[in-house]
């Protein structure tokens, strides 16, 4: 075998990962952290198939997403499929087939037009990247290979009109070429590469030559998720009295209504016959009331506090408008990034709320009782939401979200426990300029008494 199909089949590049971070330190008004470009990291995924792989490089991509490293996924399986357009059987991969071999060498040069911006190669992308870092996925438990090549592989397009027998003779067919030829990372021979090799989707982890923030957010990251099925169950507190004044953030008590929904819940939780349950809520009141009423123990986390609105905690939307006009018009020209005079911004709240998300990613099952701007950033983590999106999500009062985990993203079902309560969730306006008009700026305001 030449030293070029050796590279091909002993290292595939199954999944590329491009996260790309700005150098400049500039930073736009109001946001919190500084951004990253012209540092890349390439991230390359490597194993034998049906090990998890692209479940772990789902997750990975979300969370990189959600912390702000922008990161885009390239699979070579897609590329392969677009090129080759009829899939015929396992013998494709064959190390010996040097027709395919010339096909999958081409798909390691030129990304096709339109994948990325600037629309450049994987290998110029070699050529500037300043850190690469392997992640391979071991896995020899024949339970964790069937269920992954039954619950995802027979799925791929490449057995769109296979019989369902055919299909697993032909894909297991096709692990054993790769098995022909692949090598695992070495602890001696590859000790100047830095990875990390998951063995058994995170029985056990070894990590090598972790060399900056980045690589070790990654392994920290992938250290903490598991593939046990649970459901996260996010809600928001029971109607609270500022609630109804139409008044942001402060530490009021629940409403009566509010408190109709506490009750409302616990008998919900009840109902799910949920096996070992936790019970998370913040430091403020209302959550702390709406727990109480489940009757059962619970936990108190300062990072679900609600976003801090510094010097406009407590006003409603109009007095903002007439005492902040220009701060109110900021904050909706670019509300993730925007920060609250001596206060946060969503930005901000994500980075305090990532040690929520490793704990749930650690944990089974778990109800969040949480708050508006809160339940968004969990919601958009979970649903790989933008931060463009984020900051609109719509998390109503009384309405309990139901997330339930799958291989390649997450079910949401959303129960509405019939409690009636007012409405907190403002749409951008369409006229965000500073020199708008009191009315234009309230336009999208919520009623309240």
């Amino acid at each position: 075998m030449s030293s070029e199909q050796k590279e091909l089949t002993q290292t595939p590049l199954l999944k590329i990962w491009v996260p790309w971070m700005s150098s400049s330190l500039s930073q736009r008004r109001g946001s919190s952290r500084p951004q990253f470009t012209n540092c890349p990291t390439m991230i390359v995924m490597v194993g034998l198939p049906a090990r998890g792989k692209t479940y772990i490089s789902k997750k990975l991509t979300r969370y990189l997403n959600w912390i702000g490293v922008p990161t885009q996924v390239f699979n070579l399986g897609q590329y392969r499929r677009e090129v080759v357009q009829t899939y015929k059987n396992y013998e494709f991969f064959r190390p010996d087939n040097e027709e395919a071999m010339k096909i999958r060498r081409c798909l390691m040069l030129p990304i096709p037009q339109g994948r990325e911006e600037g629309s450049s190669s994987v290998l110029q992308r070699r050529r500037a990247t300043r850190q690469v870092f392997f992640i391979e996925s071991i896995c020899d438990d024949p339970e964790i290979i069937e269920a992954n090549i039954m619950q995802v592989k027979l799925s791929s397009p490449d057995y769109e009109n296979y019989d369902k027998e055919e299909a697993l003779v032909d894909f297991l067919n096709r692990i054993d070429c790769y098995k022909m030829s692949y090598v695992s990372l070495d602890e001696e021979k590859d000790r100047h590469l830095s990875f990390i090799k998951i063995f058994n989707v995170g029985s056990r982890y070894l990590v090598n030559r972790v060399q900056d923030h980045i690589q070790s957010r990654i392994v920290y990251y992938l250290m903490n998720i598991h593939v046990t099925p649970r459901s996260i169950y996010l809600s928001r507190h029971g109607e609270s009295e500022l609630n109804l004044l139409g008044r942001i953030g402060g530490d009021s008590g629940l409403s009566s209504q509010g408190q109709k929904y506490a009750r409302a819940l616990s008998e919900f939780i009840r109902g799910q016959s949920i096996k070992d349950l936790k019970v998370w809520t913040s430091h403020m009141r209302r959550t702390i009331q709406t727990a109480e009423a489940l009757g059962v123990p619970y936990e108190q986390w300062k990072a679900l506090n609600e976003i801090d609105a510094g010097v406009c905690e407590e006003m409603t939307y109009e007095e903002i408008q007439a005492t902040h006009p220009e701060e109110f018009a900021l904050r909706d020209q670019d509300k993730y990034r925007y920060r609250y005079p001596k206060g946060e911004s969503y930005e901000d709240l994500v980075h305090r709320l990532e040690p929520v998300i490793m704990e749930l990613e650690r944990q089974e099952n778990v109800l969040v009782i949480c708050h508006q701007a809160v339940m968004r950033c969990l919601l958009a983590y979970f649903l790989d939401k933008s931060a463009d999106d984020l900051p609109y999500l719509k998390c109503p009062l009384h309405t309990v979200l139901k997330l339930t985990p799958l291989a390649y993203g997450c079910k949401v079902e959303s129960f509405y426990l019939n409690i009636q309560a007012v409405n907190t969730h403002r749409d951008k306006p369409t006229n965000v300029n500073v020199a708008r008009k009191p009315e234009e700026a309230l336009r999208t305001v919520p009623e309240h008494l």
